[in-house]
């Protein structure tokens, strides 16, 4: 299974013509999401499956030789994430209110497809709830991960945890006292509709 976020022109049939494209090296798309739209381009992320044997390159070869169409990432997608909507995670805050930090914590990986997230303490780092493939540490260190009371995006050095390598950090503001903590490794760059949607979610939770 592989994730690849693609931009594309914003005009009828170019989601039909990369849909054709990956057909014809055998990729099975199983679900389809917009990013974001600009003037004249959208950004979407397709999850798709495709044959054992079948090269990585050739679905990206297939997909930038349609005019006007870009990969900008591309990675492998765990079994099981699916692509969860913010709906259905609103949906399971909504019926249990006293956990939502912690349901959209633990939903992030899958929600904004980052590789693990944290809901900390905005006064000390803290760790509050993590997903599994989060620092296993007490605190995480706050002077890098900048000011934690308003939404924003960083890149963490290689080192930043002894160990860790190079990240990109989302971050956004619970309305308590605690911060979410989104990591990707390699990418994607965050974009502005991503931590518009950090920045809704996180002021939901009660």
């Amino acid at each position: 299974m592989f994730l690849l976020r693609i931009a594309l022109p914003d005009r009828p049939g170019s989601l039909g013509a990369v849909a054709t494209a990956m057909g014809t090296v055998g990729a099975d798309i199983q679900a389809v999401e917009i990013v974001e739209k600009y003037e004249g381009f959208a950004v979407d992320d397709f999850m798709v499956e495709v044959p054992m044997g079948t090269l990585p390159d050739a679905l990206i070869t297939t997909c930038t030789s349609i005019p006007g169409v870009t990969v900008l990432w591309f990675s492998h997608y765990p079994e099981g994430w699916g692509l969860q909507s913010d709906v259905a995670v609103l949906d399971k805050m909504t019926e249990r209110p006293d956990e939502a930090e912690a349901i959209l914590t633990q939903a992030s990986p899958a929600v904004f497809r980052v590789n693990w997230a944290a809901q900390i303490a905005r006064s000390d780092g803290r760790v509050i709830a993590r997903t599994s493939n989060a620092p296993e540490v007490e605190r995480l260190p706050i002077d890098w991960l900048g000011r934690l009371d308003t939404p924003h995006c960083t890149e963490l050095a290689a080192g930043w945890l002894p160990g860790w390598p190079e990240l990109l950090i989302a971050a956004a503001p619970f309305r308590g006292e605690s911060a979410l903590v989104l990591a990707r490794n390699g990418g994607p760059e965050f974009i502005k509709s991503e931590l518009a949607r950090l920045r809704h979610l996180t002021a939901l939770s009660l």
